[in-house]
C-alpha cells in the first residue's frame, strides 16, 4: 500500500509524490493509446489512421457523463480520507460498484447500436467507415472495465495512493503491445485487431485493480459485483460526479462537432490530426499528473480543514504544471519530425501534422494551468466555475474560432482554434484568484 497523506509535510514534496507515479501511468497510458496508432500506421495506412482517430469521439460522447462518477467518488473519497472516515469510504466504495454495474451494461448495448450512426453524422469519409465501424464496436464491448479502472483508480488517488494504477497501467500496457504486434502485424487483423488488444488489456487493468484494493484496503471491503447500496450516499456522488460528467459531455459534443470538421479535410488531414494529436498529449502528461494531485491535495486538506496549505497549493501547484509543460511542449517541436516518422511516413501527413504540432504545442501551458487551477476548485467540491469555463472555452470560443477559421482561413489552420480556446480558458480560470471563494480561503487561512 503507498498511501500519501496531504495534509502534512512539505507542499511541493507531497505533490510531486504524489505526480511522479501518475506520470509514469499516463505516460503508460498514452503509450497505452498511441501504440495502436503506431502499429495501424506501420503496418496498415493512413486510412486505419484515420479510422482509429476518429473512433475516439463516439466513445467520449457514450461514456463521460458516467466517467464523471468517478471523478465525484475521488472527491468525495479524498474529503472523507482528509476527515480520517474509514466507514465513509466503505460506503462510497460500495455504492461506485452498485453504479457501475447499473449504467455499463445497458451503455454497452446502446453504444455498439449507435456507434456507426454517430459516425455517419461525423461525415467519416467512405474509404474509412468499415475500418471506423470496426473499431469502435469492439472497443464499446469492454465499456465496463474502462468505466471499472476509471472508478477503481479515483477510489485508490482519494485515498492518496497513486502508485498503484502505475502497476495495473504496466500490465495493461505491455499486454496492448504483444496483442498489437499479434494481430495487427502477424495475423493482419487491421484496426479491428488494435480494437480488440485495447479492450483485453483494459479488462486486465480492471481486474487487477479490484484485487488490489480488495488486499491492500481490506478495511473497505470493496464488493467484486453490486449487493447493496445506499440512496443518500448514490446521490451525493451523482450531485458531485454529475456536473463534471456533463461537463465532459458537452466537451465531448463539441469535440464531435470539431472532429466532423476535420473529417470534411479528407482522410489524409484526419490522419494528420490524429498523429499530431498523440504527439501533442505527451507534452500534457504533467497536466493530468499534477492535476490529480491537485484534486486528492484540495480534497484531503478542504475536508481537514488545514486553509492555510490549501491555498499555498493553489498557487504552487497550477505554476508546476505550467512550467512542466512548457518544456515538454519545447523538446517535442525541437524533435517534431523524428517522432512523427515513428507513427508513419508519408510525407503529405507529415507535413499536416508538424503544422498541427506548431500551432498546438506553443499554447499547451495555458491548458495546464487552467487545468491544474480548475481541479484544485473541484477538489474542493467547487465546480460551478469550472463547469462555465469549460462550456464557454469550447461552445463560446473553440468551435465557432475553428468554423470562421475553415470559412476565411482555410481548413488546414483549424487546429488554431484549439489554441485560442487554451488562452481563453487560462485567463478565465485565473479570475478564481479574485473570486469570493479564493478571498474565504485567503481569510479562513489566516485563522
Amino acid at each position: 500500500m503507498h498511501k500519501l497523506d496531504m495534509t502534512d509535510g512539505a507542499i511541493v514534496e507531497k505533490a510531486l509524490l504524489f505526480a511522479l507515479p501518475l506520470v509514469a501511468a499516463n505516460t503508460l497510458q498514452l503509450l497505452y493509446n498511441t501504440v495502436d496508432t503506431i502499429i495501424v500506421g506501420n503496418f496498415c495506412g493512413a486510412t486505419s489512421i484515420a479510422a482509429v482517430g476518429t473512433s475516439s469521439q463516439p466513445i467520449e460522447i457514450l461514456l463521460c457523463i458516467f466517467m464523471g462518477i468517478g471523478h465525484g467518488v475521488s472527491i468525495l473519497i479524498s474529503q472523507a480520507a482528509g476527515k480520517k472516515e474509514t466507514a465513509e469510504i466503505k460506503r462510497l466504495a460500495q455504492n461506485a460498484t452498485f453504479f457501475l454495474f447499473i449504467t455499463a451494461i445497458p451503455l454497452t448495448i446502446i453504444g455498439i447500436i449507435l456507434g456507426p450512426l454517430i459516425l455517419r453524422v461525423m461525415q467519416v469519409p467512405s474509404d474509412t467507415m468499415a475500418l471506423a465501424t470496426d473499431y469502435i464496436r469492439i472497443l464499446l464491448a469492454g465499456t465496463i472495465s474502462q468505466m471499472g479502472f476509471n472508478i477503481n483508480a479515483g477510489i485508490l488517488r482519494g485515498m492518496g495512493d497513486s502508485k498503484a494504477s502505475l502497476i495495473f497501467l504496466l500490465v495493461s500496457a505491455i499486454t496492448n503491445v504483444i496483442l498489437d504486434i499479434v494481430f495487427v502485424a502477424l495475423l493482419n487483423m487491421n484496426v479491428a485487431g488494435a480494437a480488440l488488444a485495447t479492450t483485453i488489456a483494459t479488462m486486465l487493468s480492471w481486474f487487477f485493480s479490484i484485487f488490489y484494493i480488495k488486499k491492500s484496503y481490506k478495511e473497505i471491503a470493496f464488493p467484486i459485483l453490486p449487493h447493496r447500496y445506499d440512496r443518500a450516499i448514490l446521490a451525493k456522488m451523482i450531485r458531485i460526479g454529475l456536473p463534471i460528467g456533463l461537463n465532459n459531455s458537452l466537451y465531448s459534443f463539441g469535440h464531435f462537432a470539431l472532429q466532423s470538421l476535420v473529417n470534411m479535410q479528407g482522410s489524409v488531414y484526419m490522419a494528420s490530426v490524429s498523429v499530431a494529436g498523440k504527439i501533442t498529449n505527451i507534452a500534457s502528461i504533467a497536466v493530468g499528473s499534477l492535476s490529480s494531485a491537485g484534486l486528492t491535495f484540495a480534497g484531503q486538506n478542504y475536508g481537514a480543514q488545514k486553509f492555510s496549505r490549501l491555498k499555498q497549493c493553489c498557487i504552487k501547484i497550477p505554476l508546476m504544471s505550467g512550467l512542466v509543460t512548457i518544456a515538454g511542449g519545447g523538446l517535442l517541436l525541437l524533435f517534431g519530425r523524428n517522432v512523427i516518422l515513428l507513427f508513419t511516413k508519408d510525407e503529405n501527413v507529415i507535413s499536416l501534422a508538424l503544422l498541427n504540432m506548431r500551432i498546438v504545442l506553443p499554447f499547451s501551458w495555458c491548458f495546464a494551468v487552467f487545468n491544474a487551477i480548475g481541479n484544485l476548485q473541484n477538489g474542493m467540491g467547487k465546480i460551478k466555475y469550472t463547469t462555465i469555463v469549460n462550456i464557454l472555452m469550447l461552445w463560446a470560443v473553440r468551435i465557432p474560432s475553428a468554423y470562421l477559421i475553415n470559412r476565411f482561413i482555410g481548413g488546414t489552420y483549424i487546429q488554431a482554434a484549439v489554441s485560442i480556446s487554451f488562452a481563453f480558458g487560462m485567463f478565465s480560470m485565473l479570475l478564481f484568484y479574485f473570486s469570493p471563494t479564493w478571498k474565504e480561503l485567503c481569510a479562513k487561512s489566516k485563522n
